[in-house]
């Protein structure tokens, strides 16, 4: 095979697109610019590791079922490790997103990468609503049954059925984590190709 033949194959031209947009160095850096030392930073890694936390924990929760930490102190323990990964991933999610909304972080270009950080928290909400409806137990029909009315109101009702409880439990363990974890992936990777915000120039008189 020519060198003209391999510079026209898809694979060899999306390596070379990557490797421009997102070099190593870019990729895992060693440095990072002074303002990056800020609390604001230290929720967004909280909340990526708080995401981690609740894919493991809902991992376990899935290989036994949606019944078991009902009867089971173990699975009770999961099961609050769960939950309270998720308050404090959306807690740091939330203030990370107010920080970074008050730094203006879509200047310079980073409009996507602000956009996937807004993205990722309403289909984060999706995802703990879906997983409040399929706790299996008074909670969870109180929520769905208070729920049907204003979302069948929106006529998504026919599709998203809250009072299935297995459809809701498929789309909490499949489809809307799949759809945060993309997004979250994606935010990163867009933080490293564009770099994170610069703080406002000083205004001087």
């Amino acid at each position: 095979m020519s060198i003209s033949e391999i510079d026209r194959q898809w694979t060899t031209r999306i390596r070379r697109r990557v490797e421009g947009k997102l070099p190593p160095e870019k990729l895992l850096p060693d440095t990072q610019p002074v303002y990056v030392s800020s609390w604001i930073y230290v929720f967004g890694v909280a909340t990526l590791s708080a995401l981690g936390i609740v894919i493991a924990t809902g991992c376990i929760l899935a290989i036994r079922g949606p019944q078991w930490w009902h009867g089971s102190p173990y699975g009770h323990f999961i099961n609050s490790l769960h939950l309270w990964s998720v308050e404090i991933f959306f807690f740091t999610m939330v203030v990370h997103l107010w920080g970074k909304f008050a730094m203006a972080a879509w200047r310079g270009g980073r409009a996507l990468t602000w956009m996937t950080g807004v993205v990722t928290f309403l289909a984060s909400i999706a995802t703990a609503f879906t997983g409040y409806v399929s706790q299996t137990n008074f909670d969870s029909q109180w929520i769905s049954t208070q729920a049907k009315d204003g979302i069948n109101a929106t006529g998504a009702g026919s599709i998203f059925n809250v009072l299935n409880t297995g459809q809701m439990l498929m789309w909490h363990i499949v489809l809307l984590p799949l759809a945060a974890v993309v997004l979250t992936a994606l935010h990163v990777i867009l933080v490293r190709i564009k770099g994170v915000v610069p703080p406002f120039e000083e205004v001087t008189e």
